[in-house]
């Protein structure tokens, strides 16, 4: 007999051998028709998979995160099965699920056109009509190298050529279309109903510019329609947020390609900028850091020491002068350690905290650059916490709670906390990353916060915490982290003097809240869809006009207001009111102030607010001390 334990703890006993479809065609007809794939003994598996022992069941469906990946990577699938059919001269790479979705790189002698794309579309919709099985099979691996390379896949035999001698590839069939794949899929096409594609890329092979640039078609699956369309919504709503076209119509920057992954910031832009560093900058002073600055080039045998140079030497801008070898700095860290090693430091001295907005740069592939969102010169709002192993615990839970802060005088309330555990390539020992792992995860708990584990997606010197925020549009952000180094600090020779005089090694926490600056103004402009609130706003308050007779009254409430410290700007421009009221609104200034005759002679403004609300005529004092209210409560 076998016995499959279900989830809810209940055990059923079978005389032989089952699927998993059997499990779930004995527990009822809705599960049975509604299966999507299996977890056995927490392993993902087709339907179709034979369960020979005793084992832990449970059925996926589409109400479920794995089920939803099933669906991804099958539909993945059905869209290169479509492409052969309508480009039989097309060869298939590979097509992996991503977030929200898949893509699929294929190498075909044209590029597709979004007629194609169309066609594709529909075709997918025919085959998932025909509700073909998707069936598996096992080969031998120089059997499946010779097998694709019957079939003209000359990508698909590379990558079963690169697999070890001796060992079986899985491939999957659906219909007059077989796959390399891992899997595990749908059992059937009939299963992916609700899908859409939705652009065309360019990717080299392997990823390597010097190899053949393919053809990415990427797409997005869902479970039901519903979800489908509201995915479609929302992606409709992120285009009118788009940061790179608001940063156009509200000119706050630009790129160029006379330096790319780099961002060219104009006045307006560059004063949302200075709001952010001058309110981190407070945030650092309230909180005991030191801001410090250091150099932009260090050494490669500095970067050696650290480990980076064995790390990500790939993604480090050299330069060389007198027959030495230098590096623009990818990150912070190894110079504080070198402020931090000047001069004696006493266990007293500890926790000492440096902070600094430094200016950072990668070598970020150009396929990879986007926007202000991601660059190859940007600047962190980067901190180091020097301490010893006792301050670890209420360093992070104080952090924590500043973090929290911060994020919500952004707007961001909801956020989500991850720690990433220790990678297979790393440094130091074991003890080490035990201590730094329970200490990040006790800090949470005692934050009394809900977090989940990231096995092996830790630095090579640390675990860390990843703080993550939401945005307006549901999306996720990974902005701040907490990292716990025991090593860097012993590499470089920093030491303090304990309680006991013998020299120890401090204990590093890096830390950074906004993280890139570049990349938070951009998920700030999104966030509010450039209407960003008063304290933050470029321009706070315009000063409209209605004749040439009130400009000198114009001028003093401007001069007025500059006074108390708001950004103001002054239209005295001989224009219509509506049409001024009107080119105001569209650059999403929080306040219009209009003034005519009747204001001039009261001292008073006529007051409309961002979203067409006309909040009337009140005198200036009045409307000051609104303004004020709206900066201080950061609303």
């Amino acid at each position: 007999m076998i016995t499959i334990t279900l989830p809810d703890g209940s055990k059923r006993e079978y005389p032989a051998p089952l699927t998993v479809a059997d499990v779930a065609a004995s527990i009822g007809p809705g599960l049975a028709k509604s299966a999507l794939g299996g977890r056995i003994d927490g392993t993902l598996v087709d339907t179709s998979h034979t369960i020979a022992a005793d084992a832990k069941v449970a059925i996926v469906t589409d109400k479920d995160a794995d089920g939803l990946e099933l669906i991804r990577h099958s539909t993945a699938h059905l869209l290169a099965y479509a492409v052969k059919e309508l480009f039989p001269e097309a060869q298939v790479t590979i097509g992996p699920v991503i977030d929200n979705g898949f893509y699929y790189d294929f190498s075909y002698k044209r590029p597709f056109t979004p007629e194609d794309l169309i066609a594709i579309e529909k075709r997918m919709g025919e085959l998932v009509a025909k509700n073909e099985p998707v069936l598996r099979r096992v080969l031998p691996r120089d059997e499946a190298v010779a097998y694709f390379k019957s079939l003209g896949e000359h990508y698909k035999a590379e990558i079963i050529a690169g697999i070890p001698a001796g060992q079986e590839v899985s491939l999957y069939r659906e219909g007059t279309f077989e796959d390399l794949c891992r899997g595990p899929h749908v059992p059937s096409t009939g299963k992916l109903r609700h899908f859409k594609l939705m652009k065309v890329a360019g990717a080299y092979w392997r990823g390597d510019h010097r190899n053949e640039m393919l053809q990415r078609i990427y797409g997005t699956a869902w479970a039901t329609k519903d979800d489908l369309q509201k995915y479609l919504t929302m992606l409709e709503e992120a285009e009118k947020r788009d940061h790179r076209r608001l940063g156009r119509e509200l000119d706050l920057f630009h790129l160029d390609e006379h330096s790319p992954g780099t961002v060219f910031w104009h006045p307006k832009g560059w004063t949302v900028w200075q709001q952010v560093e001058q309110y981190m900058r407070r945030v650092y002073q309230d909180n005991g850091y030191h801001e410090v600055k250091g150099p932009q080039i260090l050494d490669k045998a500095l970067w050696e020491k650290t480990g980076h140079w064995d790390k990500y030497r790939d993604n480090m801008f050299t330069t060389e002068s007198e027959k030495r070898e230098y590096a623009l700095k990818p990150m912070n860290c190894p110079g504080h350690i070198l402020i931090f090693k000047q001069g004696i430091k006493s266990y007293r001295d500890l926790p000492l905290r440096y902070g600094e907005f430094g200016n950072c740069h990668r070598n970020e592939p150009t396929g990879g650059l986007h926007g202000i969102m991601r660059v190859r010169g940007f600047t962190q709002d980067d901190g180091h916490v020097f301490c010893t192993e006792d301050m670890i615990l209420p360093e992070c839970v104080a952090y924590t709670a500043l973090l929290q802060k911060v994020y919500a005088d952004f707007g961001f309330t909801e956020i989500l906390y991850k720690v990433a555990t220790r990678p297979d390539a790393r440094i130091g020992s074991d003890e080490i990353w035990d201590k730094a792992e329970h200490a990040l995860m006790e800090s949470l708990r005692q934050s009394g916060v809900d977090f989940v584990i990231s096995p092996g997606d830790g630095a090579f010197y640390g675990p860390k915490i990843e703080y993550t925020l939401k945005d307006a549009l549901g999306r996720q952000w990974q902005c701040g982290t907490m990292q716990v180094d025991f090593s860097m600090a012993e590499r470089l020779d920093a030491e303090y003097v304990a309680e006991d005089g013998s020299r120890r090694h401090p204990v590093m926490l890096h830390r950074a809240i906004v993280g890139s600056l570049e990349r938070f103004i951009g998920i700030l402009i999104e966030q509010h869809a450039g209407a960003l609130p008063a304290w933050l706003a470029p321009s706070q308050v315009v000063i409209a006009s209605i004749t040439d007779g009130q400009a000198d009254y114009a001028a003093e409430v401007a001069k007025t207001l500059q006074k108390q410290g708001v950004r103001v700007q002054l239209d005295l421009r001989n224009e219509k009111i509506n049409y001024k009221i009107r080119e105001h609104s569209m650059q999403k200034v929080p306040y219009i102030l209009v003034v005519g005759d009747k204001e001039k002679a009261n001292g008073a403004v006529a007051v409309r607010a961002r979203g067409n609300q006309d909040l009337g005529v009140m005198p200036l004092a009045d409307f000051s001390l609104k303004l004020a209210g709206d900066i201080a409560r950061k609303s």
